[in-house]
């Protein structure tokens, strides 16, 4: 019997199997915990007390809300968001101590002034349970991060090679149809073979997109390569630097003058984040998202001083694109880009990814079966 050529399509075979098994445990953890993950806030959310706000004529100004908060030892307010829906509460980012990295969050109803703690739930602990599952196993960062990042160039290989392999020997239209589709009146071999091959295929695109977003949070050299490469810094979360000068007394604005006028600035509706002067910039920074744009996670920004002179505004489609491409890492990773429909097809798609360890392994299981069978009735 002639020898069969050991060919590309099998080196690449092999390559995807190879890696699949090697990983497969792995892979099914960070997709599961992804899978979870793509609602991570309307879960959270749907847990919390919800906080009813009933609009009326009569609305307390940001500056009364912020000097209520301070004088009731909540905090040193550092900001606040205003949502574009009236029947939504204001957020007040406050911290107990200026040092403190991150703070807290309280609601405030604007129009009874009433406040209302952001207390932690059960739900709150669960997804941070299944966030460091998603990015470090559960291990330590030091140890964790590297192999899920390691986890993440094989699961991008496989995406690559299982895209190639979905291709037939002989690539013709009656053959390539079937790719298309899962047989679901075959025996159940035939069915998980499909449920790999087909969902696989259309999962494909978007995996590659999570894959090659999600090592920029793994490995520090790989996001400035990219960086580089787009000519962009990912990540960047330095401000701009202005010459602002201490205004007198007489000339500085109320903060509830400074939105008016920044909201006279970029004039659409939408919700506005509002950051107060520290001492590594001593301006406002303003962010807000239009509520008609194309994706809910795009913010113009604008920059004032106390005096209520705006020094700069950014606008996000007037950026260049390879600045906006940079800035869209993360929505790009977890599907936030288009909103609710983009979560959907993320989360469907972390679905698949989980389901294919499982589906694959049973693949070279059942081969493994039959090569043994055949092995036997020869013998």
């Amino acid at each position: 019997m002639k020898k069969k050529n050991y060919s590309i399509r099998k080196l690449i075979n092999d390559i995807h199997l190879w890696l699949g098994l090697g990983s497969g445990i792995i892979l099914f953890l960070v997709c599961l915990s992804g899978t979870i993950l793509a609602f991570e806030e309307e879960i959270k959310s749907f847990f919390s007390n919800e906080i009813s706000v009933e609009s009326t004529s009569q609305k307390t100004t940001v500056a009364s809300l912020t000097q209520t908060l301070q004088e009731s030892n909540n905090g040193f307010v550092t900001g606040f968001t205003i949502p574009s829906d009236l029947h939504e509460p204001y957020v007040f980012s406050v911290k107990k101590d200026l040092k403190e990295r991150r703070g807290s969050q309280v609601l405030v109803n604007p129009y009874t002034s009433s406040i209302h703690k952001i207390e932690k739930t059960s739900a709150d602990d669960f997804m941070l349970i299944v966030f460091r599952l998603h990015r470090w196993l559960l291990l330590d960062t030091n140890i964790g991060r590297p192999i899920v990042g390691i986890a993440t160039i094989i699961f991008l290989l496989l995406s690559i090679s299982g895209f190639v392999l979905w291709f037939p020997k002989k690539v013709k239209w009656k053959n390539i149809k079937q790719g298309f589709k899962i047989k679901t009146n075959a025996n159940w071999k035939r069915i998980n073979h499909d449920l790999h091959n087909t969902l696989g295929f259309y999962a494909c695109i978007f995996l590659v997109i999570m894959c090659i977003t999600g090592l920029c949070w793994s490995f520090e050299g790989y996001k400035k390569g990219l960086g580089n490469l787009i000519g962009a810094e990912i990540f960047n979360r330095s401000a701009p630097t202005f010459e602002v000068g201490t205004p007198l007394e007489e000339e500085i604005v109320s903060i509830d003058e400074a939105i008016s006028i920044a909201n006279e600035a970029l004039n659409y509706n939408g919700k506005l984040t509002v950051s107060f002067p520290n001492e590594n910039s001593n301006y406002y920074v303003f962010r807000k998202t239009n509520d008609a744009n194309w994706s809910p996670i795009t913010t113009d920004n604008l920059y004032m001083d106390a005096s209520g002179k705006i020094l700069a505004v950014e606008w996000f489609q007037e950026k260049p694109l390879n600045v906006q491409f940079a800035s869209l890492i993360k929505p790009l990773h977890t599907g936030e880009i288009f909103g609710t429909f983009s979560k959907i097809i993320y989360f469907i798609t972390c679905l698949i990814a989980t389901s294919l360890p499982i589906t694959g392994t049973l693949i070279w299981w059942n081969k493994l079966k039959k090569k043994r069978k055949k092995a036997l009735s020869v013998n």
